[in-house]
């Protein structure tokens, strides 16, 4: 079904048959929602989490034992706009990420709205199935950010989000036992003297948490931040993408690769990552590949 339209969408679901990596199909569902632009699963792999970014709502999806979708999408819906004109209308979750597991604690999650200039708290209610709101439901970003996608220190003590709409990166301090956001630093993703039209997209950060990086479409260039003890972030450099429009990235397992999908610029760039510093280093030449939107790297 098209992307965004009225009628809803669907979610599907396979199991890797084999070492080659053969598919089985085990069902689709309906994803209760439009434009649904993300999802995630929780680790004990019991639910599935969804962000209908045209919908204004989160879901929550159950599965079964064998990872098939064991139910129809329970949804939320958010409440919210922003001063951007034309995108900041009406809510628009963008991604939803759960919290790092902590024993014997609740678990969280987080969505993005870049709507409603708001990143949404919710329990996970495993019991019941569903999302149930946190206390507090939300923290609000400055008014125009945009918020789009999120990602957790390996610490489990910050989360990080990536502002599209005013091209910054802020940094919250994250209470694992009440589940609060308390935001500490704001950082630009762009050079000062920039004036061109330009959006974020995607931060990833290494496997050992020291290094962050942040896309722009537009500036068609990617920013690399060194995390400090205390989380909070100090830009090392804004180097180019290698093709236009940036739209998401992946790091290796083991720290030492960052890959590029620029999106509209049809191709996949890698760069090496170095280890003391974090700059970035082309590895060859760009490989073409059409329209990529989302990169995975197996372990």
């Amino acid at each position: 079904k098209k992307f965004g339209a009225a009628d809803t969408e669907e979610v599907l679901a396979w199991r890797i048959a084999d070492r080659d990596g053969r598919l089985e199909p085990l069902g689709r569902r309906s994803a209760n929602g439009p434009a649904t632009c993300y999802v995630a699963a929780d680790p004990q792999g019991r639910s599935l989490l969804l962000a209908h970014y045209s919908g204004a709502t989160v879901a929550w999806l159950p599965l079964g034992s064998d990872g098939s979708l064991a139910g129809d999408p329970v949804t939320v819906r958010h409440e919210g706009t922003g001063p951007h004109p034309g995108r900041q209308e009406a809510p628009h979750p963008h991604a939803i990420v759960l919290a790092p597991a902590v024993p014997n604690a609740l678990q969280f999650a987080y969505a993005a709205d870049l709507g409603a200039d708001a990143i949404f708290a919710y329990r996970l209610d495993g019991a019941t199935g569903g999302l149930v709101a946190n206390e507090p439901a939300l923290v609000k970003t400055r008014p125009g950010a945009g918020p789009r996608h999120l990602a957790f220190h390996p610490d489990g003590r910050r989360l990080y989000a990536i502002n599209e709409l005013d091209n910054t990166v802020a940094v919250y301090d994250f209470d694992a036992a009440a589940g609060r956001l308390v935001e500490r630093q704001v950082v630009s993703t762009l050079p000062p003297d920039f004036k061109g039209t330009t959006s974020t997209a995607d931060l990833k950060i290494t496997p050992d948490g020291r290094f962050l990086y942040g896309t722009n479409r537009g500036h068609d260039s990617i920013a690399a931040y060194r995390i400090g003890a205390d989380g909070l972030l100090a830009l090392v450099e804004i180097t180019p993408s290698r093709g236009r429009g940036p739209q998401n990235l992946a790091i290796t397992p083991n720290g030492s690769l960052l890959l590029c999908a620029n999106m509209p610029g049809d191709n996949l760039a890698v760069f090496r990552i170095d280890r003391d510093t974090g700059t970035l280093a082309a590895v060859g030449e760009p490989v073409t590949v059409k329209s990529p939107s989302c990169i995975a790297v197996l372990p």
